[in-house]
């Protein structure tokens, strides 16, 4: 029953939290969140965002309120996982540095969903209307690597190397959770 509660519990806030960073990524991108992802992304956590703006207000391009709205979800996450599965009771600064790891868990997520689905498209529908929300967050990602990088044969390998960074990130996380 533990497992089932947590399986829930981690789907939604995972994804409330992820949409925070996103939210944070297209904000410190300047994107307009008026097109439908980002007006999904923009109703589905302001009600969180909206109240810590008292605590962190905008300042230009970074939006703190997000990542302090993300930051607590993923700090109520690892509190509800010791909760329900610890065996002894961990150091608060284990639960924190829980809670940072798996937000760099999303947000590396974030850049490899964003990765691939550019990638498909660019292969399927390069002129979906989803496409230049796409270009505009992993431009940023792809831009130095593809300066370093020639194409070969006319195909663009940035996105595989940014995505076996972004794997390797992963890892690293993984290395550096505690174990609880």
């Amino acid at each position: 029953m533990r497992e089932v509660l947590w399986l829930v519990v981690e789907t939604v806030g995972s994804l409330l939290a992820a949409a925070c960073v996103l939210r944070l990524w297209m904000i410190w991108l300047g994107m307009a969140l008026r097109d439908p992802v980002g007006h999904f992304v923009f109703t589905f956590t302001e009600w969180l965002v909206r109240p810590l703006r008292s605590v962190l207000p905008r300042r230009g391009h970074f939006d703190g309120s997000c990542l302090l709205a993300a930051m607590l979800l993923a700090l109520a996450l690892s509190v509800v996982f010791v909760l329900l599965f610890a065996v002894r009771t961990p150091s608060f600064g284990a639960v924190v540095l829980l809670a940072v790891v798996w937000l760099a868990r999303w947000a590396l997520w974030l850049v490899i969903g964003a990765l691939l689905l550019q990638v498909i498209l660019s292969w399927v529908n390069p002129h979906a209307p989803i496409a230049p929300m796409l270009h505009r967050l992993t431009d940023p990602l792809l831009e130095p690597v593809q300066r370093r990088l020639p194409r070969l044969g006319g195909i663009d390998l940035s996105p595989l190397v940014v995505l076996l960074i972004a794997q390797i990130a992963l890892i690293a996380c993984r290395a550096l959770e505690p174990a609880i």
